[in-house]
């Protein structure tokens, strides 16, 4: 492997959330116009100092990322459009550091965003892979929660998890959403509640499953140096890596790619997993969760069972985990679902936390995930970003 050069000198900063609501009839234009805004307002930047745009998004087709240029009124210098869902805020924020670094662009705003027409989730499953719709449509199934029960109960046979388990990642990550004014769900959840909550693809019941809504996450990437002249509170990054199509030969996904590259990334933030103070997984279902634990060396491959049993994955447990109550109860605005972990990082690391807040939190992971096809995802990356020294 040849030696990666550092994120040295660029800044991540400026996180932005337009709300989210269950349904809208606006486009995702709407969303990412709203976004784009709310960055310049946040920033004091005007529209047009930034010159660079990475953008991710499912419901703008037949637009793509250059559209939205001239729909907005944006000239960059440097643009991007990330298709990997899940995996898409790391990846877009890989690409803009690298674009800042090299000089492409002065400032990136990295933003994704979808709507959710009353129709529009079960159109996009439709038209999201040739191959899980091949696979599942002959048997009338169909869409990710009969993917999911697919993987989550070869998981259960596999390493010995329960519901209970799961659960546990649930109901922790609801605690954390009512300290979140952005999540969609406001009332607690108690294990027994999970427990009792109708199937909807054995074994998935209800609060396994995201609500899809619509909504944007976005943030800005620039030099320290500039976020410094402006003023911002901003994280920097001390590591980054991404993978795709790993393990293919497993016959149904129990392992991740972050498990190929972790090495790389604690060495490249001179950290080993226990010096994190919270962590943000993806988390389309509770087992990806697990499985994150897992392959990011937060234990060994099969005991996140234990791990969720020994720990308190709320703001103020043993290990704080998805803080903003994740898209299992804040919801998932499509692509913008791939964003929440990073806007929420740069909220737990530059005092915006409110009351959801990690006690003296400095370092923090996100990890990214997309990409599902018939039994497994593509698309893995994470990230770790720290407080300025």
């Amino acid at each position: 492997m040849t030696n990666r050069k550092s994120y040295e000198g660029v800044a991540v900063a400026v996180p932005v959330t337009v709300p989210y609501v269950r349904y809208s009839t606006r486009s995702a234009h709407w969303f990412i116009g709203h976004a784009v805004d709310a960055l310049v307002k946040a920033s004091g930047l005007a529209k047009e100092q930034i010159d660079g745009l990475c953008l991710s998004s499912f419901s703008l087709v037949p637009d793509t990322a250059v559209g939205v240029t001239q729909h907005l009124g944006l000239s960059p210098r440097w643009l991007d459009h990330v298709p990997t869902g899940g995996a898409s805020g790391v990846m877009c924020l890989r690409r803009a550091a690298r674009a800042v670094q090299s000089g492409d662009a002065d400032v990136v705003a990295c933003v994704a965003a979808d709507t959710n027409h009353v129709d529009s989730f079960r159109q996009t499953l439709g038209a999201f892979s040739n191959f899980a719709r091949d696979a599942t449509y002959p048997y009338g199934a169909g869409g990710p929660n009969s993917i999911f029960a697919f993987i989550t109960a070869n998981y259960m046979r596999t390493y010995g998890a329960t519901r209970e388990d799961f659960g546990r990642v649930a109901v922790d990550q609801r605690t954390n959403a009512l300290g979140n004014p952005h999540a969609m769900f406001k009332k607690p959840l108690t294990l027994d509640e999970y427990m009792a909550a109708r199937p909807i693809s054995d074994p998935i019941h209800l609060f396994d499953c995201v609500m899809p809504c619509a909504g944007a996450e976005a943030f800005l990437v620039m030099s320290e140096e500039r976020a410094r002249d402006l003023g911002l509170a901003h994280v920097v990054i001390r590591g980054a890596i991404e993978r795709h199509n790993a393990y293919a030969d497993d016959p149904v996904m129990v392992r991740g790619g972050w498990r190929v590259d972790r090495d790389d990334l604690y060495a490249q933030a001179g950290v080993q997993p226990a010096a994190l103070d919270f962590v943000q997984t993806y988390d389309d279902y509770p087992v990806i969760v697990m499985m994150q634990f897992e392959d990011l060396g937060f234990c060994e491959k099969g005991e996140a069972s234990a791990f969720v049993q020994s720990h308190g994955m709320t703001y103020e447990g043993s290990f704080p985990n998805n803080t903003s109550g994740g898209q299992l109860s804040a919801g998932q605005a499509g692509a913008a679902g791939g964003f929440l972990g990073m806007t929420e990082a740069i909220r737990q690391l530059t005092d915006q936390a409110g009351p959801r807040a990690v006690k003296d939190a400095r370092l923090g992971l996100v990890a990214g995930f997309g990409m599902v096809t018939y039994d497994r995802c593509l698309c893995t990356g994470a990230v770790i970003l720290g407080r300025p020294e």
